[in-house]
């Protein structure tokens, strides 16, 4: 089973925002996919052929709780020796996570299985309720220079897409689909 998670804030106040591009390319690159509500996992998730499609619904800087819960569920994750949970664990084969990355410029996609945050709070969750920073990230830029500038990164990343930008994302997603 494949885990693939876009990284977000639920809301429709966060809709069509910068730090909602791994909800947005999973709607974009699943558009059949049938959501449901899971409580107990703090998320939203559908099946796809290979395994799961997970929206965490904690808001980003919490959504390692969710992911976390759902990999143990699933026994996706190393049990616990004792008081001792075994770290550094390669999950990169196991979880796939999207998510914006400010250091990137529009467009520009990366995959990594194995580094650190960068800063981003969706990821240092991640690599906290995981223990390990050994997983497949999909880190999609969203830096646009002509707009940043003098706005401070937190509120950035949480403006919305420009016209131009909504209609290169469908490209930037399919570009990443097989890879993913």
């Amino acid at each position: 089973m494949k885990i693939i998670v876009g990284l977000g804030n639920p809301g429709p106040e966060y809709d069509n925002t910068r730090h909602n591009v791994g909800f947005l390319a999973l709607d974009t690159l699943f558009p059949d996919a049938k959501w449901k509500e899971e409580k107990r996992f703090e998320s939203l998730i559908a099946e796809y052929p290979d395994g799961l499609l997970i929206k965490p619904q904690t808001y980003m800087n919490n959504s390692g709780r969710a992911v976390q819960k759902i990999l143990a569920y699933y026994g996706l994750i190393p049990k616990s020796f004792g008081l001792l949970t075994k770290k550094d664990s390669d999950l990169s084969e196991v979880i796939t996570v999207i998510h914006d990355d400010l250091d990137l410029s529009f467009g520009i996609h990366k995959i990594t299985n194995d580094s650190g945050s960068a800063g981003h709070n969706g990821i240092k969750s991640l690599i906290s309720h995981l223990k390990t920073q050994k997983i497949k990230r999909v880190r999609i830029g969203v830096k646009n220079e002509l707009l940043r500038n003098p706005i401070p990164a937190e509120k950035f990343v949480l403006g919305r897409f420009n016209s131009e930008e909504k209609k290169k994302l469908p490209e930037i997603f399919e570009l990443i689909k097989e890879k993913i």
